[in-house]
């Protein structure tokens, strides 16, 4: 794997304090050749959508130049985090992918984005969207790595991306990826309960309601888009708790490792994922510790 830090060129993306499309253009095409057309692309999307370039996009950007206590932070936490990285995941896993982990300005849509450069694997880092969600902290940033790892992992050793234009598919398929990410995050961080994103209280809510949890996505299936989903993402809230999708999904992935191994999970098409659905569903505990 190999690690690509590009934070001693951030603020060349400035002038006088405040970002500058062109400069960052031109710190992209120096820094990380082949990204600038990805990120430009999903930012137009983004804004066709109806979001504001000068509402949405500009003031998370410039608050990189603004806070550099937090910047710094989060760049010494990333280093931290990324040290000895490839031989903890050999450790754990027994292999580590071969791909690129970039420490970037100018993601804006996420803090973490699994992608190709080149025709190989790369997570793509957004210093801007680290610092606006407060993840510049080493726990943070490690839940943030390691789970973007998790989806590289299944994307290199596995089967990630799904060719389908069922939406309901497309939805169950994102539970099942999110969880593997998840698994794969607890597993380096040693410990099943890790949640970094959330306290205790999120955490023990969800196991409360796992089985209200699992019968609303269920329900839901039929009708939901990645518009109006409720359950992944910050921005959307099931009974008033964002991010409830991951708690699901690693409860669904954990279920299935009673039966089947992690390398062989990740290796799973839509059809074993839809049949391991339907008996998680049909399944009785009540929280992460159960499974």
């Amino acid at each position: 794997m190999k690690l690509i830090d590009t934070s001693d060129q951030f603020l060349s993306a400035f002038d006088a304090g405040r970002f500058d499309r062109g400069k960052w253009e031109a710190y992209m095409d120096a820094c990380v050749p082949g990204v600038k057309k990805l990120c430009l692309d999903d930012m137009r999307e983004v804004l066709a959508a109806g979001y504001s370039w000068e509402r949405d996009f500009l003031p998370v950007l410039d608050a990189v130049a603004r806070d550099g206590a937090k910047r710094d932070e989060a760049i010494r936490s990333f280093r931290t985090v990324t040290e000895r990285l490839d031989e903890r995941i050999r450790a754990r896993f027994g292999r580590s992918p071969d791909a690129e982990l970039i420490l970037y300005l100018g993601l804006c849509n996420g803090a973490g984005w699994v992608t190709e450069r080149n025709g190989k694997p790369v997570v793509l880092l957004g210093i801007e969207k680290i610092l606006e969600l407060n993840w510049q902290d080493p726990d943070a940033m490690t839940g943030l790595i390691f789970h973007e790892l998790g989806h590289v992992y299944q994307d290199c050793f596995g089967l990630l991306r799904l060719e389908t234009a069922a939406m309901p598919d497309q939805m169950l398929w994102q539970l099942f990826t999110e969880g593997i990410a998840m698994v794969f995050e607890q597993e380096l961080a040693g410990t099943p309960d890790y949640f970094h994103q959330y306290d205790r209280a999120w955490q023990r809510w969800c196991a409360e309601n796992l089985a209200l949890l699992k019968r609303s996505f269920a329900a839901d299936l039929l009708a939901m888009t990645h518009d109006n989903q409720r359950y992944f993402g910050d921005w959307v809230r099931f009974e008033g708790r964002g991010d409830t999708g991951y708690y699901l999904g690693t409860c669904f992935v954990r279920f299935l490792l009673r039966t089947d191994s992690f390398d062989r999970l990740i290796r799973y098409e839509l059809p074993a994922v839809r049949d391991g659905f339907a008996r998680f569903l049909r399944d009785e505990p009540a929280g992460t510790e159960n499974y």
